[in-house]
């Protein structure tokens, strides 16, 4: 089910910090209401920011332990990339792989079958059972691309990435 589709009402915000087994405080339910109403791909310190305009008396550190107990819950997904701040997103959304822009940090969703199709035909190759993935790619965004040579140094630079040899 797409989030979009969900009520998302004070009830539903309460019964997440119950199911976590915590005490439901204004400041929890403000944290929840900002993931869920806001933009995705949220770091911490943007939360915190919009949290405080509501709320001044809310901590950085109040911030960052909820939204490590939503993630380890299994309620958040972390979407980290060397030398950028994790951000967050809603884990209850439909499958979905991410563009992210090196330069910027911008992350860009999408689906595609044909991929979808292709890990799946690797896994059964190697008598693999599949159980999950994560898929990213990273490359520069439409409105990074005309300042890529502006500065190269700025670059995040990736690991390469580790193939199992067969």
């Amino acid at each position: 089910m797409k989030l979009a589709h969900r009520k998302l009402d004070i009830n539903y915000f309460k019964s997440i910090v119950r199911d976590l087994g915590l005490k439901v405080t204004h400041q929890r339910l403000l944290i929840l209401e900002n993931i869920l109403k806001g933009r995705e791909h949220i770091t911490a310190q943007e939360v915190f920011e919009n949290v405080i305009e509501r709320s001044p008396e809310v901590g950085f550190a109040t911030v960052y332990r909820f939204l490590r107990t939503l993630t380890e819950a299994g309620y958040l997904t972390e979407v980290r990339m060397k030398g950028l701040p994790a951000r967050y997103e809603w884990a209850h959304k439909e499958h979905h792989h991410h563009l992210t822009c090196t330069k910027c940090g911008r992350i860009y969703e999408f689906e595609n079958q044909l991929i979808e199709d292709i890990q799946d035909r690797v896994a059964q190759s190697f008598n693999f059972l599949l159980t999950d993935h994560v898929f990213e790619l990273w490359g520069l965004c439409h409105e990074c691309q005309p300042r890529a040579t502006d500065g190269a140094s700025d670059f995040v630079k990736l690991p390469k990435p580790q193939i199992a040899a067969v």
